[in-house]
C-alpha cells in the first residue's frame, strides 16, 4: 500500500539520523499504517525549492542543520517560539499554509526534567550557535537567573543575544577562559558545540548532583559527559533531546499524542545495532 500520508527528516548531513526511527515507531504504535517517514539530502539554500517539489500527501518536516533558519523564512506562519529563538526545526503543512516551530527548546526542557531537574540558579551554555539559541529557549522554563554562554568569540555570538533579547532572557557572553569559574559553580551546563569541542572542559566538571547536557550524541560518552559522570552529575544526551523533541513533531504531524516509551524502546534498539 502507498503512504497516504508523508513525512522526513531534511538537511545535511542525513544519512545516519534516527529520526525516522522515531517516527515509524510512532506511526506503528498509533496504528497509522498509512503513514510513512524518511530523509532526504538537502543542502543549505535548498530548502524552499525542495518543499516545493511535495505533493499533498506531505504533512510536515523535522529540519536539521543548516537548514533551520530557512525554514523559519519559508514558513507562511510561525510560532512565537520559533521566531522568538530564530529557528525553525519543524514545519508542518495544512492546505497552502506552511507552520514553522521549534521544538527543540521544550524537548530540552523535558529531557532535563526526566533527571529531576528543578528551577536552576546557575546556567552556563558551552557555544553560541544554533543549538544555543534552542538553549535559550529553553531557559525561560528553567532558570529566572541570568544565563551565561561561553565562547570562542564574543563578537560571534549576536544571533544568540538577539535571540535571547526577544526571549527576555538575562545573558551575559563570555569567553572560554571564564569556564574554570563558572562551571565550578553550575547546576545545569548545556554544551551546544560539536564532538571533541567541550573535551578541553573535563578539568573543571560542575559539582555533585548538577546536570550536564551535552547535545552530542555519537561518539557517547563524550569525555566531558564521562568526566560529569564520574564526578557525580547527572547526565543528559543528544540522543535524550532526539527522542523529547520528536514527540512534539509526532504530535503536530498526526494530530495525536506522542507515544513517548514506544519511541523510547525504538531508539533504544538502533542504538544498540
Amino acid at each position: 500500500m502507498l503512504s497516504q500520508h508523508r513525512g522526513a527528516s531534511v538537511g545535511q548531513p542525513i544519512t545516519h539520523s534516527l529520526s525516522p526511527v522515531l517516527h515509524n515507531a510512532a506511526y506503528a504504535a498509533l496504528g497509522l499504517t498509512d503513514w510513512h517517514y524518511g530523509k532526504h539530502e538537502v543542502p543549505a539554500g535548498g530548502l524552499a525549492s525542495f518543499v516545493a517539489g511535495l505533493d499533498s500527501q506531505w504533512v510536515g518536516l523535522s529540519v536539521t542543520m543548516p537548514l533551520k533558519r530557512e525554514a523559519l523564512a519559508l514558513a507562511t506562519q510561525a510560532s512565537a517560539r520559533a521566531q522568538a529563538i530564530g529557528a525553525a526545526n519543524t514545519l508542518i503543512f495544512k492546505a497552502e499554509e506552511i507552520h514553522a516551530d521549534n521544538t527543540d527548546a521544550p524537548g530540552m526542557v523535558d529531557a532535563i526534567a526526566e533527571v529531576g531537574m528543578g528551577r536552576a540558579s546557575n546556567m552556563v551554555i558551552i557555544g553560541g550557535g544554533g543549538t544555543a539559541q534552542a538553549a535559550l529557549g529553553a531557559a525561560v522554563d528553567l532558570t529566572d537567573a541570568p544565563v551565561h554562554i561561553l565562547v570562542r568569540d564574543v563578537n560571534r555570538a549576536a544571533e544568540a543575544q538577539a535571540s535571547a533579547e526577544r526571549l527576555a532572557v538575562p545573558l551575559r557572553v563570555l569567553t572560554l577562559d571564564r569556564a574554570p569559574e563558572l562551571l565550578s559553580r553550575a547546576d545545569l551546563v548545556v554544551s551546544t558545540v560539536p564532538a571533541g569541542a567541550a573535551d578541553q572542559f573535563v578539568r573543571w566538571v560542575p559539582p555533585h548532583g548538577s546536570v550536564v547536557f551535552d547535545v552530542v550524541y555519537d561518539p557517547w560518552p563524550t569525555p566531558f559527559a564521562a568526566a560529569a559522570r564520574n564526578a557525580g552529575c547527572r547526565i543528559v544526551s543528544g540522543l535524550d533531546l532526539l527522542l523529547h523533541q520528536a514527540t512534539y513533531q509526532v504530535t503536530a504531524m498526526t494530530g495525536q499524542r506522542a507515544p513517548l516509551e514506544a519511541m523510547r524502546a525504538a531508539l533504544t534498539e538502533a542504538v544498540r545495532r
